[in-house]
């Protein structure tokens, strides 16, 4: 168990993900210039209740590390920060005894007791995050880089997460599921039913088009 300033967010992050914040409350200002001056992590959680900005917020209690890798200094000591998230954990208590949350957390590794089996099903999720990706393209009008899926299984499921397009109470249950098979296997249903509604969109999208043709709506 150790203890770790947290940052509870409207947001899930991911090992091996970027986040993006704007610094601007004096709480944060401060536990964010300590975290960086000590090069320590600190751990985003997702308000489960309360406010992200102003006030006390309660948190999940999974959430993920970020270490910070660059500061961009603004004026009244607001900074732009970008962090990349590290290892999943659990919150067994906490402390109130400075200006910002702290948790006594213990690490919350995802457990590989078929790793053959994780193989395989990383396999299948591949392609379907490919898919989603190039249907999602479509539907937006834009181009994303399919070139660098990773093939380690455990990668792919955090970016495949991190690129879901679900809720972030869906977003949470991933972050929380303990086994990696059952995270990989979820993630192949979760892409199989996105794809399939982007791909329904789409088909609409167009159709609307073609009858329409060059006249405006007006």
């Amino acid at each position: 168990m150790y203890e770790l300033p947290l940052f509870p967010l409207n947001t899930v992050l991911f090992p091996g993900m970027p986040l993006r914040l704007h610094i601007f409350e004096e709480r944060y200002k401060l536990m964010i210039g300590r975290c960086y001056q000590g090069e320590q992590p600190f751990g985003v959680t997702l308000i489960e209740s309360g406010s992200e900005v102003g006030g006390k917020a309660e948190p999940f209690r999974v959430g993920c590390t970020a270490l910070i890798t660059e500061v961009e200094s603004l004026s009244m000591g607001r900074m732009n920060i970008v962090a990349i998230g590290q290892e999943r954990f659990e919150i067994q208590s906490f402390q109130y005894d400075e200006p910002y949350l702290i948790g006594m957390v213990d690490s919350y590794p995802l457990r590989n007791e078929n790793p053959s089996q994780l193989v395989r099903a990383g396999r299948g999720l591949r392609p379907l995050v490919h898919e989603y990706l190039k249907v999602l393209a479509d539907a937006h009008e834009s181009k994303f880089d399919l070139s660098d899926l990773p093939n380690d299984p455990l990668r792919l499921a955090n970016l495949a997460s991190f690129l879901l397009q679900v809720s972030t109470r869906q977003k949470q249950d991933l972050l929380e599921t303990r086994d990696s098979l059952k995270l990989v296997t979820d993630l192949r249903a979760h892409y199989r039913r996105e794809v399939a509604l982007l791909r329904a969109m789409v088909m609409a999208r167009d159709q609307v088009d073609q009858e329409i043709g060059p006249f405006s709506l007006n």
